[in-house]
């Protein structure tokens, strides 16, 4: 019954007209983000977060903004990957296998609609699974003390590091720069100056907003000037849409065991929407077996990657409101907006912000039926926005970035910040080395610093006080496995190669 009344309160909110207007703008603008391929969920939330303070929104209005946007985006990424063979972002990956070939077929529109369908029923059984998951696991987490904090947050480095790069010295790498980073400030304990070469504008640390922008947005542009230079152009003509009923029904069991698959793979500290996706595909696939047509443009090979990362979605944020870990690189973005709203996650956050959770929450299941009237009917409207030229994007991106932070902090001195993060961002990622740890480390590294310390106050310097609960070590053991698993599943979860005529 708290549920229900809980749900109740949550619908008061996201049905205000001012609410549903954020969330159909958010839906709107993540599908157009996710539609141009590079840019994915990640980069257009941070680019849009300094939106959100220039407009003065509210924690609630904000956060309902920005996930509806992280919904919109996994939704469009599969458009560019059915007509381009050019994944919009990570997650959509897999979508190629069959979604390409089943447009070459003459059934572009056929896999849209399909993909649409699939990606409504796995981000709305997530949003079901967050609204029964999270409560319960907020309640878990009482049991967590200074010890099992830093090891959740180590399981948080270990696996989404692991995930996120082909190298695990390069994400270890990258983890530690973000904590280096971190550390840059006054020391809260002893008030001494850390790693700030006598600057005054980095007393106060480094903003993780900056840090974010920087590293995703301005980046982004830098790789744009790059190598997408050039108009974009669609390599599938689209005709006539329409509902493919036969291959929905077809698909429909398809969609619900992806939709569990990529929840729980979601719900993972660090798997994310990439490994929902993936694991979805290759277990319909060896349900169906070598007579299944598994690569040749089948609709169960649609369904089952779009069900299964946009089901992975919703289950990044059951960590993030619970246990104030990420799930995922967005969630870490999504993370950092919180905080930056003075909003603490954890399961303190469900007594004491209930309307922030739960407006957000009854926001989501809108916003997916939003996005499913979005996909099918308008999805003509949004293959146009692959043949945007990059000199009409460019500029908007960049002057949103920077009117954003300025408005947020008024110092021409993040400004600054803000294009060292980028020419940063751009020379990691020209050396391979993922971002998404360094702003991990940037998040966390004051909160793991702060566990650590409580935990060796406690034990008067005992370090395995750190392994002195079953939880903890659990926490330990499922690091370790996140952080070495990756090298020898390598093979398997490499990119597949583009199809070819």
């Amino acid at each position: 019954m708290d549920t229900l009344a809980n749900l109740a309160l949550g619908f008061s909110i996201a049905l205000s007209p001012y609410t549903l207007m954020l969330a159909v703008i958010g839906c709107f603008l993540g599908t157009i983000i996710g539609a141009l391929p590079g840019l994915g969920p990640s980069n257009g939330v941070a680019i849009l977060i300094p939106l959100t303070f220039s407009l003065g929104l509210d924690a609630t209005s904000a956060l309902v903004l920005m996930t509806a946007v992280y919904y919109g985006a996994m939704y469009g990424g599969r458009i560019s990957s059915i007509l381009l063979n050019i994944p919009g972002d990570e997650p959509a990956l897999m979508t190629t296998l069959d979604g390409y070939p089943m447009a070459r077929q003459g059934r572009a529109g056929d896999a849209l609609v399909l993909s649409g369908v699939a990606s409504f029923v796995g981000a709305f059984l997530a949003t079901i699974g967050l609204m029964l998951l999270a409560p319960l696991l907020s309640r878990v987490a009482y049991f967590f003390g200074p010890a099992e904090y830093f090891a959740l947050y180590l399981l948080a480095f270990c696996t989404l590091g692991g995930m996120a790069s082909n190298n695990q010295a390069k994400a270890a790498m990258a983890s530690c720069l973000g904590l280096a980073i971190a550390m840059v400030g006054v020391d809260n304990n002893s008030g001494m100056p850390r790693l700030t070469g006598g600057n005054m504008h980095l007393m106060d640390g480094i903003d993780f907003l900056v840090a974010i922008v920087g590293l995703f947005a301005i980046a982004e542009v830098f790789f744009f000037i790059e190598s997408h230079g050039k108009d974009s152009s669609i390599g599938i003509k689209l005709d006539r849409v329409t509902i493919p009923w036969k291959d929905i029904g077809k698909s429909k069991w398809t969609m619900l065991r992806s939709s569990v698959v990529g929840f729980f793979a979601g719900v993972l500290p660090g798997a994310g929407a990439s490994l929902g996706s993936f694991l979805a595909y290759m277990s319909e696939k060896s349900i169906a077996g070598p007579k299944g047509g598994f690569g040749t443009g089948v609709p169960q090979g649609i369904a089952a990657p779009e069900a299964g990362n946009n089901s992975a979605a919703g289950g990044a944020l059951v960590p993030m409101l619970t246990l104030g870990v990420p799930g995922s690189g967005t969630t870490a973005v999504l993370l950092a907006l919180l905080m930056t709203l003075n909003i603490t996650p954890g399961p303190t956050l469900f007594t004491d912000r209930p309307e922030v959770v739960w407006g957000l929450i009854a926001s989501l299941l809108i916003a997916n039926f939003v996005l499913l009237m979005m996909n099918v009917p308008m999805v003509k409207i949004f293959v146009k926005i692959l043949t945007v030229p990059a000199w009409v994007l460019l500029p908007g991106v960049t002057m949103i970035s920077f009117v954003g932070i300025y408005s947020l902090s008024g110092s021409y001195f993040d400004l600054l910040l803000m294009v060292a993060f980028g020419v940063l961002g751009y020379v990691l990622r020209k050396l391979d080395i993922p971002t998404v740890p360094v702003i991990l480390g940037i998040l966390l590294g004051g909160h793991m610093e702060d566990a650590l310390r409580r935990a060796m106050v406690i034990s008067d310097g005992d370090i395995f006080y750190l392994l002195s609960s079953p939880i903890s070590i659990g926490l330990w053991i499922a690091a370790v496995a996140g952080f070495v698993a990756p090298m020898f599943l390598r093979e398997l979860l490499k990119k597949p190669q583009r199809i070819t005529d």
